[in-house]
């Protein structure tokens, strides 16, 4: 185009206009046009050419997108570059630099700045929700997420896509969530169904992650724990390094593999879940013997698989909801936060129930509840039962001592585990399969008849029982080395029920409290008297016994309500305490006998004023 040779009629002939519309160079288009103004400006015409140039960028945008329409036309399906296939889209116009719908011509009705589709739904088996997994496309790169079904159907929840990754806003959610809707139910024949678990362990018949049929649709908090799960290395030298473990003969090895396995029957079998806790000191190898345990399934390193008490009482409970059937490991007893310490015991009960709390949502509903059937396997310096005062806590917790030096070469077993994991769970998983729930309870069957023992205590019989048919499992199809745990060598975890007797052992610690406390029941040292002694007897102001039992985490009227069938406390009628006259004044306490051993007693000491004892002797409080 010449432009000197334009006058003020030919500046705004169309000619002019279509020639500078028409070229594909922008910065060309544009100083063209800027020289074009100046030659309209020199005739005095600058204000009709301005109006011609606005109407001609309008036509020119509508021309734009009719051509970009067209191109994406096919029917409307999505035009993404990259891995998805065309999906139909309806109205919707989806190309790589946006989505919009055909009758929307402005930038503010955008649906989204970049691709976005949705490529499967995830059926979860055990509450029927829905999820949806989501491919989109920032800077040049393609990323899948799985969100809840119920996100994407909302235009106030959607928005929380965008701490995802996802350009969406309040403006434009309603557009997005019209535009998935309507891609993904245009397209039922190639949005696969895929059924899915936020769960490990048996689903059905099948056990996640090892059948594929399945898919893990849990909590994003936990992707790296799931994540750890799995094979790595050689299967041969793992296999290698526990068998030459395992020839120690060392209990601890034998009994943390065996409870890892375990793990996986106690649905199996219809048992509850239980805790097995190696304690001992420091340098022991209680982490390495862990690390072993947590080798069968994941990676043993740390934060991997193995977990800790640092934490709330609500993320355990979700995390033994989704183990499920995996063995939960956490490492150091000690190392926990407050409001777990202050409930620790309250901790073992609800994790050895199998199933949480259940909790309302904002919607007024009942939230699903959590529920699992696995073995908790701990470690610390102190045993676990140590931070507990109740039987029926005790009773679900194995205890097993770790000795000194474990492994001869702690530091190479660790590297080993490290390196190569994985493989022994699944293999246990496909006999498991082969052998079915019938045969394996008659092991444990047959285990738990060999534990019974009336002094024992059943539970932890038959929590040991399910130990020892994985053992054996495990050491006559894998291991196939004859290194199986004993009876004798199990029993010996078991503990006497008038050990675990929450009454018995009130009992006990009442008379060491009097054995320890002399002076407050005497007149003339200047202390806080309890209360008084009579003959046989420790007779306590009923307030300082309330104290005593509260102070030892008993109850004092389950106490007195066993004492009383033992004969062990002197009541006033059918009432437990008894008005006694102490200093002239008539007071209520409560008397228990405590049969004193003194000095002129008929058993003989030796010494040091032990006294001396042979099998056939018993003692005073056995």
């Amino acid at each position: 185009m010449d432009l000197t040779k334009l006058n003020e009629k030919t500046i705004l002939s169309d000619e002019v206009f279509e020639e500078i519309f028409s070229q594909e160079d922008e910065i060309y288009k544009a100083r063209l046009l800027l020289s074009a103004q100046e030659v309209a400006e020199r005739f005095h015409v600058k204000g009709k050419f301005d109006q011609m140039v606005k109407a001609y960028k309008k036509v020119d945008r509508e021309t734009k997108q009719k051509k970009q329409q067209q191109a994406a036309s096919m029917d409307n399906y999505t035009q993404f570059d990259g891995e998805y296939p065309p999906m139909y889209c309806g109205s919707w116009i989806a190309t790589e630099t946006g989505i919009y719908a055909q009758n929307m011509a402005t930038v503010e009705q955008i649906a989204c700045y970049h691709p976005i589709l949705p490529i499967e739904r995830l059926k979860n088996l055990e509450t029927g929700e829905e999820q949806i997994k989501l491919a989109f496309k920032r800077n040049g790169r393609w990323e899948e997420i799985i969100v809840p079904k119920v996100m994407i159907t909302s235009a106030s929840k959607i928005v929380a896509l965008s701490g995802r990754g996802v350009a969406v806003t309040s403006e434009n959610a309603k557009l997005l969530v019209r535009y998935l809707s309507d891609v993904e139910n245009r397209n039922t024949d190639h949005i696969e169904v895929q059924y899915s678990s936020s769960k490990l362990g048996w689903i059905k018949k099948e056990f996640l992650p090892y059948d594929t049929e399945i898919t893990f649709d849990g909590d994003s908090r936990f992707r790296q724990l799931f994540e750890s799960i799995g094979e790595h290395g050689s299967r041969d030298k793992w296999y290698e390094h526990v068998k030459e473990l395992r020839r120690t003969g060392r209990p601890e090895v034998k009994m943390m593999l065996a409870a890892s396995f375990a793990s996986v029957l106690i649905k199996q079998i219809g048992a509850l879940p239980f805790f097995v806790d190696l304690w001992g000191e420091t340098e022991g190898g209680k982490t390495v013997t862990l690390m072993l345990a947590a080798s069968v399934w994941a990676n043993p390193a740390e934060s991997a698989y193995i977990g800790d008490f640092k934490t709330t009482d609500v993320a355990l409970e979700a995390k033994a909801n989704m183990l499920n059937h995996l063995p939960m490991i956490l490492d150091d007893t000690s190392k926990k936060n407050r409001r777990i310490e202050e409930n620790f015991e309250g901790i073992v009960y609800d994790l050895c129930s199998g199933k949480g709390k259940t909790r309302s949502n904002r919607d007024i509903g009942i939230n699903t509840e959590n529920h699992w059937n696995n073995c908790i396997l701990t470690n610390g310096e102190r045993p676990l039962t140590s931070y507990v005062n109740q039987g029926g806590a005790i009773n679900r917790i194995l205890e097993i001592e770790c000795g000194e030096k474990v492994y001869a070469d702690p530091q190479l077993t660790a590297d080993t585990l490290k390196q190569n994991y994985g493989f022994a769970g699944k293999d246990f998983v496909e006999v498991i399969k082969a052998m079915g729930a019938d045969a394996i309870r008659d092991i444990q069957k047959d285990f738990q008849q060999q534990l019974f023992d009336d002094e024992k205590m059943q539970k932890q019989s038959i929590s040991l029982s399910i130990i020892l048919t994985a053992d054996k499992i495990a050491t006559d199809t894998l291991f196939k080395d004859g290194q199986y745990i004993s009876i004798d060598e199990a029993k010996k975890v078991l503990i006497d029920r008038n050990e675990l007797s929450d009454n018995e052992r009130c009992y006990r610690y009442i008379v060491d409290k009097v054995a320890m406390n002399e002076m407050r029941f005497d007149d003339e040292t200047n202390c806080e008297k309890w209360g008084i002694m009579k003959g046989d007897y420790a007779v306590f102001f009923n307030h300082a016994f309330d104290e005593l039992c509260k102070a030892g985490g008993f109850s004092k009227k389950s106490f007195l309500s066993w004492a009383a069938k033992k004969k062990l406390i002197d009541k006033y009628g059918d009432k437990n305490t008894k008005p006694t006259k102490i200093n002239g004044t008539l007071v209520r306490c409560v008397w228990i006998k405590v049969e004193n051993v003194s000095d002129d007693s008929e058993f003989e000491t030796d010494d040091n004023g032990f006294i001396k004892v042979d099998e056939q002797m018993q003692l005073p409080f056995d």
